[in-house]
């Protein structure tokens, strides 16, 4: 009976193609004449399968996914996403300069100094001569008033606080915190003395958002940088990656910046160069691959942020102009005589900083390169010595082999410290240098555009391109509280697993003690560090606050809308 079914079926399979390759034999051939007309076939590509060619396309993975995110704070999320402990992360501090760390700095913003000081020939023409002596002459008695004011009237002795108890160094603290409050005195009625007579003239100045003491912080991913001993230490003990033990590395980057004045406008200022004069190899970027803890920077551990003053959502979302104390080069050593050096320092991380957190806030990240040029004017002072920056961000991919292969440089212009006044005495101010007073009025007078036919912001949704825009309650309340948590960077309410000096000697180097109970997560090989940032037990939710309270297990855990 098995046979006789057997071979029923195999007489109708046989049929049954049988007829359909009798009778379709030319209607196949027509088919395939007309596709061989008309299409040519199309491969999938071949893709390599070592392990440096998966890490690059699961990085670009994670790029893309980052762009396609609709708004700001979402793509600021996840840029924390694979480490809940934070990144190991090279920190910058805006007054904490090393000797001879010029080319350190350009090399991790790709920035190009222009060789011959000065402000670029387009402030030229931004005010007339005729019209710029008017208002020097104007304002010149009042910033005489506010420099007598600040150094020879105002007492500070009682707003200074020290916390030791030898004289020398209380002595020192109270003179370098005195000089700091004059100069942040000095530039905060210096801005409104401008202000005030500038105002009636030029009515963006009256739209103008001015910050006192905000906060700028600014992350991100530079490459190119030789591997720190950590990561060689790591390397050498896993068989497959000592062959690439001296490889660079993406070095997570985290800038945090103390200005002491912002201005910003709702439109961006205009740019200097057009952007495709910036890929001009001429503009030379110098190359310092060493570890930059050769420069006495350390390494910590933090969630990266991007914060140029303000919350995302603010109408004045553009710098104008920024303000920076300089008080802080005092205590450097006078064997360095590299004064000028470090303010260029300073002016490179700061302006470059600040373009890059209102870049994010568009919708653009170290990932994703931007669109447009952006650009600030930048002043550093100590109240009497007057420097002045104009930066232009032109791209932010310094990642990966984007350090070295972007043709994209941004551009730095200096001028020479110039000094306002020569010196006070009997309350008379000596020496007033007008010259300071002509750049600072010509930088006030740049008017900012509104960019006509460009999109600002690509990257971002079309009506949802905030937190704020998103729809219902519960999704929008957790994402804005998350993200207010993170960027507070507050410590974790448990302590981050470690490895004490006596586990390393006597549990990993010489293994001594092969009774303990194992009780760290190192001990069982997990690598506590690379747990992701949504990697835990959201909270519980009691059964009388529960949406279905009769049913134990449905809704016992809270909603999370991690990106």
């Amino acid at each position: 009976m098995f046979v006789q079914i057997r071979q029923k079926l195999l007489f109708n399979t046989v049929t049954k193609y049988g007829k359909q390759k009798r009778y379709s034999i030319s209607a196949i051939s027509e088919v395939k004449d007309e596709v061989k007309d008309t299409v040519e076939p199309v491969y999938p590509p071949i893709e390599e399968l070592n392990w440096k060619a998966r890490l690059k396309r699961k990085k670009q993975t994670w790029h893309e996914k980052i762009k396609s995110l609709k708004t700001v704070e979402e793509k600021l999320f996840e840029f924390n996403m694979p480490r809940y402990y934070g990144w190991k992360s090279l920190f910058l501090n805006e007054h904490v300069i090393p000797y001879n760390s010029l080319s350190h700095a350009q090399y991790i913003t790709r920035t190009h100094i222009i060789k011959e000081p000065g402000l670029p020939a387009y402030y030229n023409n931004v005010i007339s001569t005729e019209q710029l002596d008017c208002i020097v002459q104007a304002i010149k008695n009042d910033i005489e008033d506010n420099i007598i004011f600040e150094h020879c009237i105002r007492r500070r002795e009682h707003e200074i606080e020290t916390g030791t108890s030898d004289e020398n160094i209380v002595n020192l603290e109270k003179e370098l915190k005195i000089k700091n409050n004059i100069c942040q005195g000095l530039i905060q009625k210096i801005n409104r003395t401008i202000l005030i007579h500038l105002s009636s003239m030029y009515p963006h100045l009256l739209q103008t958002e001015v910050d006192i003491e905000p906060r700028l912080e600014a992350s991100w991913f530079t490459g190119g940088i030789d591997p720190p001993p950590f990561t060689k230490r790591y390397r050498k003990r896993i068989k497959s990656l000592r062959n690439s033990i001296d490889d660079p590395v993406d070095l997570p980057v985290q800038y945090l910046g103390h200005p002491a004045m912002h201005l910003r406008y709702k439109h961006p200022l205009r740019e200097i160069i057009p952007l495709s004069e910036c890929t001009n190899p001429a503009l030379e970027v110098p190359t310092f691959k060493m570890c930059p803890l050769v420069l006495t920077y350390r390494l910590g551990r933090r969630h990266l942020t991007n914060i140029p003053g303000f919350w995302p959502g603010d109408e004045n979302e553009f710098g104008f102009l920024s303000y920076h104390n300089c008080t802080s080069l005092q205590k450097r050593l006078k064997k360095y005589d590299d004064t000028f050096e470090a303010l260029t320092v300073q002016a490179i991380l700061a302006s470059y900083s600040w373009l890059l957190s209102q870049a994010c806030y568009q919708g653009f990240s170290t990932f994703n390169d931007i669109t447009y040029p952006l650009t600030t004017q930048t002043v550093i002072t100590d109240g009497q010595w007057w420097s002045f920056f104009v930066y232009q961000l032109n791209t932010t991919l310094i990642h990966s082999e984007y350090a070295d292969e972007n043709p994209k440089r941004n551009l730095c212009w200096i001028t020479n410290p110039i000094k306002l006044f020569d010196k006070i005495e009997n309350e008379k101010v000596y020496g007033l240098n007008e010259e300071v007073l002509k750049t600072l009025i010509k930088f006030y007078t740049n008017i900012p555009e509104e960019r006509i036919g460009v999109d600002l912001k690509p990257y971002l949704g079309q009506s949802i391109k905030l937190i704020a825009n998103i729809k219902g309650g519960e999704k929008r309340n957790w994402l804005e509280k998350q993200y207010k948590h993170l960027v507070c960077n507050r410590p974790r309410l448990r302590r981050i697993p470690e490895i004490y000096d006596w586990q390393k000697i006597y549990l990993i180097q010489h293994k001594t003690r092969p009774m303990d109970k194992k009780r760290e997560p190192w001990e069982f090989g997990i690598r506590i560090f690379k747990r992701r940032l949504d990697d835990h037990q959201p909270p519980y939710i009691p059964r009388c606050l529960r949406t279905n309270p009769k049913k134990r297990k449905i809704g016992r855990w809270a909603k999370t809308y991690y990106p």
